[in-house]
């Protein structure tokens, strides 16, 4: 294990989604793997872009490094993946956790696709809990982490844990799960099981929605979260959690890309295919979820 497990992190923040994109580099090979990248759409104009991607393959390539997985650690509601692409341009196998057909076939009846295929296929291994792999001489470790979405993973390289959306920065608190699939109490354990691992393991979200309009921050540690993350440090119990979640999640409108970026996430960051006028078209259900802001 090289370095002493410790890997080097270096996280990109995307403004428009709030989305912090993840390489995670092993200092004695330059392997690396990506973690979470976006890919870059504007709902009002219905234009995309590579930006995002880009400036990841640009770190890599200044820094010589090679990429060993493209990893997503669930199904994002708020962006695109660019997992797709970046395969494209790495030829780097990508990777989510097994639960995604889980997923698929939820979101599969919502868009009415009946073709589509949920079994996982999109991706080029799913990792089960418990599963290990490497990234260069690092091992890293997979843990099932459901609550947020019934197939959200972490993972655990060395002394770093990507946590997702299970929590975010303490004075931010935890994630919504109220997404299709999603649980309160799935979200309790998975974060439980988050904070057994040792006090120093450093914690990175995928989120940073910058509180009171600080700078953003995406890295904290265990003990950081034990101590003084707004929702986990003030509820002693499942139930107190899930009563907290649940009236937080209540007032909260669905984020604006759900229906957009779904379609193309269970597809393993595949744009839909060009129609015979060459334009690519997302297919968008009226009224097929609760929460509309309407005031």
């Amino acid at each position: 294990m090289s370095a002493n497990g410790q890997p080097e992190v270096f996280g990109f923040f995307d403004k428009r989604t709030s989305s912090i994109q993840y390489v995670v580099v092993d200092p004695e090979t330059k392997a690396c793997a990506i973690v979470d990248p976006v890919f870059d759409f504007d709902e009002k104009s219905g234009a995309t872009a590579t930006r995002n991607a880009d400036r990841l393959l640009d770190f890599v390539r200044e820094r010589g490094l090679s990429v060993a997985w493209i990893l997503d650690t669930h199904p994002h509601a708020d962006h695109f993946s660019a997992a797709r692409y970046l395969k494209a341009r790495t030829g780097a196998p990508t990777a989510i956790g097994e639960r995604v057909v889980d997923v698929q076939r939820l979101w599969k009846a919502i868009y009415n696709l009946p073709d589509f295929p949920a079994d996982g296929s999109q991706w080029d291994r799913l990792f089960a809990d418990g599963d290990t792999f490497a990234i260069g001489n690092l091992k890293a470790r997979v843990m099932f982490s459901p609550g947020h979405t019934l197939a959200s993973v972490t993972y655990v390289v060395g002394d770093a844990a990507f946590i997702h959306d299970t929590m975010f920065m303490p004075d931010s608190g935890t994630a919504r799960a109220d997404f299709p699939g999603g649980s309160a109490a799935w979200l309790w354990n998975s974060i439980q099981d988050i904070l057994a691992l040792p006090d120093e393991t450093r914690l990175f979200t995928g989120h940073d929605y910058q509180p009171g309009g600080r700078e953003p921050r995406w890295e904290s540690t265990v003990a950081e979260q034990k101590r003084s993350n707004t929702h986990v440090s003030t509820c002693r119990t499942e139930a107190e959690f899930v009563a907290l979640r649940e009236g937080r999640d209540r007032t909260l409108p669905m984020p604006k890309l759900i229906l957009h970026a779904l379609q193309v996430n269970i597809d393993g960051g595949r744009l839909p295919e060009p129609e015979a006028n060459g334009k690519r078209y997302l297919k968008f259900p009226l009224d097929a979820l609760e929460g509309a802001a309407w005031d």
